[in-house]
């Protein structure tokens, strides 16, 4: 088995992301096409002599050789409104699914969409407009007239729209709306949409699930009616041409046409078929609920790389032990570590990772297994999050950059607080729909082993050997 390819080696400080500046486009010079050049003056015939006049090859003036100018990739603008007052779901754009901001998932799905050039995220909230640049978006500041609760999703773009202009000297060509509160929309998704309109396919265009649901409607005068169907006539489904529900994830418009229509649907519009199983809207908190159930079987399961982690901070009862307590006769407790999660951890210290355990316990079992593996330990703990933050500024470390692990909601603070929280697989629910990434070990299995393997391979090879 060959050895997975050793991992770059980490930089002393974190590079600072200076943007890049806007290029400037030069339109290629027209080509000049110069006419062959008549005579001045009409050849006069001459009566013919004994000696015949010599045959003139005219010789066709060459075609001027004209490369087209290349034309420049559409502008295409992605907003994101994201206000901080949700009556519904209090802070509902910084909820975490999955361990990921709402307004995060939105912004990285603009990003890795290949037609996006740009994302900004409009909001009235200091804590979104930073969750947005964090995960690198552009934030406009949305004024209160246009931040309430009748406030309407075109005025924040044509808001975003202005600003985008003011910012970068040039308008969009195509402008997305994008809604955070669909947290399962891909990529794949936002480019197909913003596709339809770059294209000239459409003027506006927008993501739908197909449906083969019968529709109903019901009034005191009539009772039950069909909707979309003759109650008196039941076809089988395949024999009936799907029908379309707008998901509200992802809109797309001409630019120009949206600023005059003020609308997101004019001229003629297209749609994007969505998979039915994604559609999810969060608008109370069963709805966020559910996303966090259905986040482990929608999201492509991503594990952190050594690139991505500046740090290793571990739970320790259930995370590096099975979460057991054995007990003697005199009361003295005694648990199980496993010896894979030791030979992972002193891989991670020789690849210059920091590495930390964390607990809520005040144990010596504990003390003692943090001095065999040769780490320090904060135990006796109440508040892990705020112990958590204050080793990070300690240490210089943003916590953006840690990997915690853990097993239960005694985690979930730190879970918040970190770029990649990750649960073993024997954790609570709650635990793993918070997760980002979720091992396949248990935790007292070898789970720390595991996630060592994701940093550095799985023969934990470090970036020195």
């Amino acid at each position: 088995m060959t050895a997975p390819a050793t991992p770059p080696a980490k930089p002393a400080t974190e590079p600072t992301a200076t943007p890049a500046t806007e290029p400037t486009v030069t339109p290629a010079t027209e080509p000049t096409v110069t006419p062959a050049t008549e005579p001045a003056t009409e050849p006069t015939a001459t009566e013919p002599t004994a000696t015949p006049a010599t045959e003139t090859t005219v010789t066709p003036a060459a075609e001027p050789s004209a490369t087209p100018a290349a034309r420049p990739a559409p502008t295409v603008l992605a907003v994101i409104p994201a206000r901080g007052g949700s009556k519904g779901v209090p802070a509902k754009n910084l909820a975490p699914v999955a361990g990921v901001p709402l307004v995060t998932r939105a912004v990285r799905a603009c990003l890795a969409a290949r037609p996006v050039t740009h994302v900004l995220v409009s909001t009235d909230d200091a804590g979104i407009a930073a969750a947005a640049r964090a995960a690198g978006a552009e934030a406009v500041r949305r004024p209160a007239e246009i931040a309430g609760d009748t406030a309407t999703s075109e005025a924040a773009v044509l808001h975003a729209m202005d600003a985008f202009e003011a910012g970068h000297g040039r308008p969009a060509d195509v402008v997305l709306l994008v809604q955070c509160t669909s947290p399962f929309l891909t990529s794949a998704e936002v480019a197909e949409t913003a596709e339809r309109v770059t294209s000239g396919a459409a003027d506006t265009a927008f993501t739908a699930a197909p449906t083969h649901g019968f529709l109903w409607r019901e009034t005191v005068e009539e009772g039950a009616t069909g909707v979309n169907h003759d109650k008196a006539h039941r076809p089988r489904r395949q024999d009936r041409e799907p029908e379309y529900l707008e998901t509200g994830a992802v809109y797309a418009m001409d630019a120009a046409g949206f600023r005059t229509h003020e609308h997101r649907f004019f001229g003629r519009t297209a749609l994007v078929a969505t998979d039915p199983a994604r559609v999810l809207e969060i608008d109370d908190p069963h709805d966020l609920a559910r996303a966090r159930a259905l986040a482990p079987l929608l999201d492509t399961p991503a594990t952190p790389g050594f690139a991505d982690i500046d740090a290793v901070v571990l739970d320790f009862d259930g995370t590096q032990t099975d979460d057991r307590v054995h007990l003697d006769a005199e009361g003295r407790e005694f648990v199980s570590a496993h010896r894979g999660d030791g030979l992972g951890i002193a891989a991670l210290r020789r690849a210059g990772l920091p590495v930390l355990i964390l607990s809520t316990e005040q144990n010596a079992v504990v003390a003692a297994r943090a001095r065999k593996l040769k780490i320090p330990v904060l135990h006796g703990i109440d508040r892990k999050d705020r112990a958590l933050k204050e080793w990070c500024d300690a240490e210089g470390i943003d916590p953006q950059r840690v990997l915690y692990a853990g097993n239960d909601v005694n985690d979930l603070p730190c879970f918040h607080l970190v770029g990649w929280p990750v649960a073993v697989s024997s954790a609570h629910d709650s635990v793993r729909a918070a997760a980002r990434a979720v091992t396949v070990t248990p935790g007292g299995s070898g789970a720390i082993r595991e996630i060592a393997a994701w940093l550095l391979g799985p023969e934990l090879n470090t970036p020195n050997s």
